[in-house]
């Protein structure tokens, strides 16, 4: 691709950093897919991007999905790819966007791992030692109690709390949303424990809630492995990560109330579709409710 090419890619980059305040999760893919098609458009001697076709998106789709990328992925490259070509056209560098009625394949709509009430109420009752497994512990509890993404838990601050009113207050969510939640008798009495041992590590003026054993706000990739860890001493037959725990608590919310729209609201989804791919109902509980409320299905009494 021409410098200049190169340079629309940079000015787009920066226009989702700073005007549109994209976290630096989403900027390293944009970055990493747009990457991607200025490599393929050199290895096809494409120098500007008003020489692309469709054919040329639907290649370079093509290409990464032989390389065995996950349609999930190949969804949000194609996203990247849409989003900077219409920036183009509104710079009016692009009259019409190449990468229009390219779909990638579509994704198998496969549900994560749960863990039924039992399995969590042993995980949360288990014994703890020492001061980082109570953290551990408040950490858990309010992914439990609250339906937290992992982003979510560990950019909490101290201040997003409000033990008293039983409320967390999410900053920045997917898409930058913020939403109040509400936490747990349990979870607010695990967090006023390690609230009580905090600062004995967190390093002077840090604001994280959790924090590490060095002082600094705990990493996405710490909580990970101490959640791992923890099954692990539990015996757990299966590898529990925080998802699961996010997932078990929109499962158990909306098997006990059958609210699918408060459940939308507690996890911060946009659209309801989303929610009911991460919630699961049994069958025997669907058949139940079903055997008490259809007309055509309750037994008459003799």
């Amino acid at each position: 691709m021409s410098p200049d090419a190169r340079e629309s890619v940079a000015r787009y980059l920066e226009i989702l950093r700073v005007q549109r305040r994209s976290s630096d999760h989403t900027l390293d893919a944009y970055t990493r897919d747009l990457d991607r098609l200025c490599t393929y458009c050199e290895s096809k001697g494409l120098a500007s991007w008003t020489d692309l076709r469709p054919q040329h998106i639907r290649a370079h789709i093509a290409d990464r999905h032989r390389e065995e990328i996950s349609s999930r992925s190949l969804q949000r490259e194609l996203s990247a790819i849409r989003g900077f070509f219409g920036y183009l056209i509104h710079e009016r560098l692009l009259d019409l966007d190449p990468a229009r009625g390219v779909r990638a394949p579509k994704a198998p709509r496969s549900l994560p791992g749960l863990l039924d009430v039992d399995q969590v109420v042993g995980m949360l009752e288990a014994n703890h030692e020492g001061c980082l497994e109570q953290r551990d512990l408040a950490m858990w509890e309010l992914f439990y109690s609250s339906g937290l993404r992992l982003s979510e838990l560990t950019g909490l601050d101290c201040p997003d709390l409000d033990l008293a009113a039983g409320l967390v207050f999410i900053r920045s969510g997917k898409g930058n949303k913020s939403r109040y939640l509400p936490v747990g008798s349990k979870a607010c009495a695990a967090i006023e424990v390690w609230l009580g041992v905090r600062e004995a590590f967190a390093k002077k003026g840090e604001n994280a809630l959790f924090v590490s054993r060095l002082g600094g706000r705990i990493a996405q990739r710490t909580v990970q492995k101490r959640l791992e860890r923890w099954s692990g001493k539990l015996g757990l037959d299966l590898r529990v990560h925080p998802h699961m725990l996010r997932h078990s608590f929109a499962s158990h919310m909306l098997e006990a109330s059958s609210d699918l729209r408060a459940v939308q609201e507690l996890l911060g989804h946009a659209n309801i579709a989303t929610t009911q791919i991460y919630t699961h109902l049994d069958f025997q509980h669907l058949a139940a409710v079903y055997d008490q409320t259809h007309p055509r299905a309750r037994k008459r009494e003799a």
